[in-house]
């Protein structure tokens, strides 16, 4: 085990890829009680996921799920970046309130990654927002390795820029 886990309680979870009919509720309610998502974005991310499931092998948007307990505690979307060689954007990446803080983003994370790189991705690109309310995610980013790249400046809102995270990753 690395040590950017040491510090945090890994509960058992079961990781998955098959993004089920089921899933969807389970991304509304993660997305929405996680308090960090506006309605357009919680829109987006179950819009994603139809697309996924509408498209099957042909969409470029592919899910991993964290079970616990017998029920989803968190996901992540990533996929391909269109005209890149090896790039890949994390999308989305949430974890339900009563799952936060034992491992479970960590794990997927690490899991997410692992895909990536079956994947022949060698850099991961993860936006978010500036805001005072996502300095634990920025936090977070940074303790799985990731470094920010880039500041573009009043993108969400004239005081919330748009931060773009980036990792490297070894094929």
């Amino acid at each position: 085990m690395s040590n950017e886990f040491a510090t945090h309680t890994i509960r058992p979870v079961r990781i998955r890829d098959c993004l089920q009919a089921s899933d969807i509720a389970a991304i509304a309610r993660i997305v929405s009680a996680t308090g960090f998502f506006s309605a357009a974005e919680q829109r987006i991310a179950v819009e994603i996921a139809e697309e996924h499931l509408a498209k099957g092998a042909e969409s470029t948007y592919r899910f991993l799920f964290a079970e616990a307990e017998q029920k989803i505690a968190g996901y992540s979307c990533y996929g391909h970046i269109d005209g890149t060689q090896s790039s890949f954007d994390l999308y989305w990446i949430a974890v339900a309130p009563e799952h936060q803080g034992n491992g479970i983003g960590h794990s997927l994370i690490a899991h997410t990654e692992s895909r990536i790189r079956d994947l022949s991705g060698n850099g991961i690109y993860v936006e978010t927002a500036s805001r005072e309310l996502y300095r634990p995610t920025h936090a977070f980013y940074e303790s799985c390795g990731y470094q920010l790249a880039a500041r573009l400046p009043a993108f969400y809102a004239p005081d919330d820029d748009k931060l773009i995270f980036f990792k490297a990753l070894q094929v």
